[in-house]
């Protein structure tokens, strides 16, 4: 009879009453939880709590009821009509102080979305003190003045307030004209600053200036207050306003210098980079208490124009609201946008965390499950970039072969025109948004060291690199589906398999997902030998999602909506930049940092002395892992490849040159729904769509025929990539093999 009791029970919660989608996310909102925080209580994935508040899809037995208890309970704490939490709240129009920096791990700062307003005057100086400031008590609250323009949700960062990190997570440092040093904060806020040595502002930023940000993760730490020191406020602190040569060659200042001594003297340290662009000041932690602030020079070239465009000219109020905006959203910088995405992976799967108390109620470091742990392994030989220590035994000068050497790149790839695409009268490119992030999304990497094996059977599973020959695959005949087949003309598609778009001749290294696509082309693969990783995961989604959620709320400030019909979007994105410049370099920083992150998962050496054979110091750290590069890199472009081959079986319209995540078509007309197919605003399954997300596509540009074959004719280069050129047309830097 319990049986049948307990088979009523769950018909029964197998219909438990849920409320609308919009209502489940206010209460999760209301009572300040996060879509992880859900899952893991439920025993799903992120994405499936997401899809249930989105209503895209509705949870199922035994979870169902569990969720609609959940529900329940919070229904009764916050009935409809309650005030909605700090989170989702617009920030008052002027603040006494900003609020804290403290999206969760994976979750978008949701009052983020206003742009960036322009910058307002400074706040009348009659509002300080005729008298001098007395420093105040580490226990006091900075002076601060009235904000020096209205705070703008983009530029105040949401979360739970901490009354730690009260005045957000940075501050812009700069002088007025009657020599006061003043720090402009997140959300307008302008403080007093006391400190008239180097020494004592990073004294003051940590006992006084409540600047930081919350950790990312449960194991993690809060960040570091980052203070932006401006040409004024350098000279202020006795630093030079630029370096000369030799200290941008040595990427620092000399040791003697007096700044230098003078935090000597005060028992600060620097790190070994020494006291560069980006420094970080630091005292040994005691216990869990860290005393440590970075520093960012932006006139020493801290922030590179070619990510952060001339944001290091803009005045110190709206330097803080950009930079403001890029950590609330991404995290505090730590660097270069690329040694920022390297920590965000850090900082979103600590190495380590506490231990269960032992028999003594005492708890102990152990390694945090996900992450790459805190000591770096060997990677195999075949992905070790030259000159690295495993290679030290090759003879010099040799030039390893694909047999060796596991060569997974972006796309480099163009051909001559056909006869009916030089009919044509335009050359349309389409770009893949965030390619190498769509790339990392989903993906299983090894987090440990690699084992050897030799003649295995393939496993898509199992990520690893695999020496295999793929000549044999055959790009005329490939399969589209179960026991569907296309016939195409292989000789205008580029080959999978190498970044030149050239068919194997033989055997080759290749990632995980370049093999896997080669089964899925419906061709038998027999790899000859492997490292493959039995300690995996899917290290990378909470980096991607994070990074996803920057650059759509930020896009989504700038008006361009991931729900946009083909029209709409292509209308949105002409002109985006221009609605506000500030908000469309937060953009490229986001975009800079997945490269950039991915990237140093390989980094090599950087001067130092270093000599072939020898390591180099980023094989030091666990995150240097150039086997999670290769696969990234492997699925984003096999990603692209398969777009281009639906788009072939379903058109007949071949790519005539791809870049990277750019590739471009002959079209009848200059839009990219000239040759996309679209059926009453549906695109084809699998093929290319317009949109914002990661994965999708934007316009890059369009020229005409009569340009593509001018310029390949001019330089004489048949088969120059005009993908590289059809953003605006200006071509440069043509190299055609001579």
């Amino acid at each position: 009879m319990s049986e049948l009791f307990d088979a009523v029970d769950a018909l029964i919660a197998s219909r438990s009453p849920l409320p609308p989608p919009a209502e489940r996310k206010r209460l999760r909102q209301a009572h300040g939880l996060t879509l992880d925080e859900v899952a893991a209580a439920l025993q799903v994935r992120r994405a499936t709590v997401s899809g249930w508040e989105a209503g895209k899809t509705e949870p199922r037995p035994p979870e169902r009821d569990a969720y609609a208890r959940m529900l329940k309970q919070l229904a009764q704490l916050y009935p409809a009509g309650a005030p909605v939490p700090p989170e989702d709240t617009a920030i008052p129009e002027t603040p006494a102080v900003a609020a804290a920096p403290a999206p969760s791990a994976v979750e978008p700062a949701q009052a983020c979305t206003a742009p960036l307003g322009p910058a307002a005057e400074p706040a009348n100086t009659a509002l300080r003190p005729a008298a001098p400031v007395p420093r105040p008590a580490a226990t006091s609250r900075p002076t601060s003045r009235r904000p020096a323009a209205k705070a703008t949700p983009a530029s105040t960062p949401a979360g739970g307030a901490d009354a730690r990190f009260e005045n957000g997570p940075l501050a812009v440092v700069d002088v007025d004209a009657d020599g006061q040093a003043l720090a402009y904060c997140v959300g307008g806020l302008v403080l007093d600053v006391p400190a008239k040595s180097l020494p004592s502002l990073v004294e003051w930023t940590l006992r006084e200036g409540r600047f930081g940000q919350p950790k990312l993760s449960g194991p993690g730490k809060d960040a570091d207050p980052l203070i932006v020191l401006t040409e004024v406020a350098c000279e202020y602190y006795g630093l030079p306003i630029t370096l000369t040569k030799e200290e941008r060659l040595a990427g620092r200042l000399p040791e003697g210098h007096k700044v230098i001594k003078q935090l000597t003297r005060a028992h600060w340290q620097l790190t070994k980079r020494g006291f560069g662009p980006w420094a970080r000041i630091y005292r040994p932690a005691q216990g869990s208490d860290r005393s440590c602030v970075q520093l960012c020079i932006p006139s020493w070239d801290a922030l590179d124009t070619r990510h952060w465009a001339d944001a290091a000219q803009l005045p110190a109020a709206d330097l803080a609201r950009l930079l403001g905006t890029y950590a609330a959203r991404v995290m505090t910088p730590r660097g270069s946008t690329a040694v920022t995405g390297l920590e965000l992976m850090t900082a979103l799967h600590p190495p380590t965390r506490a231990s269960e108390p032992d028999a003594d109620g005492r708890r102990h470091s152990e390694r945090n499950p996900g992450s790459l742990g805190k000591d770096p392994v060997d990677c195999a030989p075949c992905e070790a970039p030259d000159g690295h220590p495993l290679l030290a035994d090759l003879p010099r000068f040799h030039q390893r072969t694909p047999e060796e050497v596991l060569v997974e790149e972006a796309y480099d790839w163009a051909r001559p025109l056909t006869d009916a695409e030089c009919l044509r009268p335009h050359l349309v490119g389409i770009d893949v948004n965030m390619a190498f992030a769509a790339g990392a999304n989903g993906l299983t990497v090894g987090l440990g060291a690699p084992t050897h094996v030799k003649n295995p059977v393939f496993d898509a599973k199992l990520p690893g690199s695999w020496l295999v020959d793929l000549s044999h695959v055959d790009l005329s005949r490939v399969k589209l589906a179960k026991d569907k087949w296309a016939q195409l003309d292989g000789e205008l598609l580029p080959s999978p398999f190498t970044p030149k778009g050239e068919r194997p001749t033989g055997p080759a290294w290749y990632a995980t997902p370049t093999v896997a696509y080669a089964v899925e082309l419906g061709y038998d693969v027999r790899p000859i030998e492997a490292y493959v990783r039995h300690d995996n995961g899917r290290y990378l989604d909470a980096w991607y999602n994070r990074l996803r959620d920057a650059y759509l709320a930020t896009m989504a400030d700038l008006g361009v909506h991931a729900d946009l019909s083909p029209e709409e979007f292509l209308k949105a994105m002409d002109g985006y930049r221009q609605r506000d410049p500030q908000l469309a370099v937060v953009v490229s920083a986001i975009k800079a940092t997945v490269k950039g992150g991915i990237g140093k998962l390989r980094e090599r050496p950087r001067g130092e002395g270093w000599k072939p054979g020898q390591p180099w110091r980023a094989l030091a750290r666990p995150t240097w892992r150039p086997d999670i590069r290769a696969a990234v890199i492997s699925r984003a472009r096999i990603n692209m490849h398969r777009k281009i081959v639906k788009h072939a079986a379903f058109t007949g319209q071949y790519p005539v040159a791809v870049l990277s995540d750019c590739a471009v078509y002959a079209s009848d007309g200059p839009s990219p729904l000239d040759f996309l197919p679209y059926r009453d605003g549906k695109p084809l399954p699998g093929g290319f769509k317009l949109g914002i997300n990661p994965g999708l596509v934007k316009h890059e540009g369009t020229q005409s025929v009569l340009w593509g074959e001018g310029v390949r004719e001019q330089f004489n280069a048949p088969e120059l990539n005009l993908a590289r050129y059809i953003k605006d047309g200006t071509v440069t830097d043509v190299d055609n093999g001579e």
